[in-house]
C-alpha cells in the first residue's frame, strides 16, 4: 500500500527491523511483541532503540502487546512502558481475548499516557478520549463480565493455567519439528510456532501437511512478503488434538 513503510522482520535480523529506513515522513510506527506470526519478542534494548527512533523522527508508536501474557523469560519486557521514555511516544494496546481464550468476543484496552503530546504541546489524551467516547459506547456486558471474572482469585488462577496449557501445546509442536531438523522459531514466549518450509513455498507446505497428515497450518505468505517460505502452527487447541497432530508429524518425518 502507498505511504506505508514496511519494516522487514526475518531470521536474518532476528525479527527486529532496520530502524534506519524510518524518517520524518513516518507518523506512526506499529509494532507487535510478542509478534504474530513469528513469536519473536523484542528485548528492552531493542525497544529502547525503537523509542529513540520515534523521538528522533517525531512519530508515535502503537505497541501491540496482545500476547504479552505468554512471555516466560523475565528479562523480556511485557510492556513498552518498562522502558524509559516510552510514555512520551507510545500508545499500548492489549487484549483480554488471547489471555482468556475468547478471541471471537474481541475485548481489549489501549493506554494513552498523558505524557504523550502533539508538536504544539497539546495532550494527545484529550483528543483520544473524545474519539473513543464518540466512536464507542463500550463493550457488551457479556464481554465485560468475562474480563472482570479474570481478576477474581479463581479467574487469575484459571488464566495462569490456561497460558501454561497453550504453551505446553506449543512446546509439543516445537519439539517434534526440531526433531525433524526443521528451522523453528517461537513457541517459547508466544503461542505460535513459526517454521521455515525447506525448499518449498508456504502454500505447498500447507498442502503437504493437509494431504499427508490431515493437519491444518497457516501459510506464512498470508502475513506478507516476509512470511513466504514459512508456515505457522497455533497452540490454541485442545491438548488431545495437539498430541494427535504431533504423532502424525512424527510419523510423517520418521522421528
Amino acid at each position: 500500500y502507498e505511504n506505508i513503510v514496511y519494516m522487514d522482520c526475518n531470521p536474518a535480523n532476528n525479527f527486529f527491523p532496520d530502524l534506519s529506513i524510518l524518517d520524518s515522513s513516518v507518523d506512526y510506527i506499529f509494532f507487535c511483541s510478542p509478534a504474530n506470526p513469528s513469536g519473536a519478542v523484542a528485548t528492552k534494548d531493542q525497544l529502547a532503540a525503537l523509542i529513540a527512533k520515534a523521538k528522533e523522527i517525531g512519530a508515535f508508536i502503537v505497541f501491540d502487546g496482545a500476547y504479552s501474557a505468554f512471555i516466560q523469560d523475565d528479562s523480556l519486557p511485557k510492556s513498552i512502558y518498562e522502558v524509559p521514555g516510552a510514555r512520551e511516544v507510545a500508545f499500548e494496546t492489549n487484549s483480554f481475548s488471547k489471555n482468556l481464550g475468547f478471541t471471537g468476543v474481541r475485548l481489549g484496552w489501549t493506554v494513552c499516557p498523558k505524557d504523550l503530546k502533539f508538536e504544539d504541546g497539546a495532550l494527545v489524551h484529550a483528543d483520544w478520549s473524545r474519539v473513543v467516547g464518540t466512536m464507542s459506547n463500550g463493550p457488551s456486558h457479556f464481554a465485560s463480565a468475562g474480563a472482570c471474572a479474570m481478576f477474581t482469585e479463581a479467574g487469575m488462577k484459571a488464566h495462569k493455567e490456561l497460558i501454561q496449557y497453550y504453551l505446553g501445546n506449543a512446546k509439543l509442536v516445537r519439539e517434534v519439528l526440531l526433531k525433524a531438523n526443521m528451522e523453528v522459531y517461537g513457541g517459547d514466549n508466544a503461542p505460535y510456532v513459526w517454521v521455515r518450509c525447506p525448499g518449498k513455498d508456504s502454500w505447498s507446505t500447507f498442502q503437504e501437511f493437509l494431504d499427508k497428515c490431515q493437519i491444518v497450518s497457516t501459510p506464512g505468505a498470508g502475513f506478507g512478503s516476509m512470511g513466504e517460505g514459512f508456515v505457522r502452527f497455533s497452540s490454541f487447541a485442545p491438548r488431545a488434538a495437539v498430541e494427535e497432530a504431533v504423532t502424525r508429524l512424527a510419523k510423517h518425518y520418521g522421528v
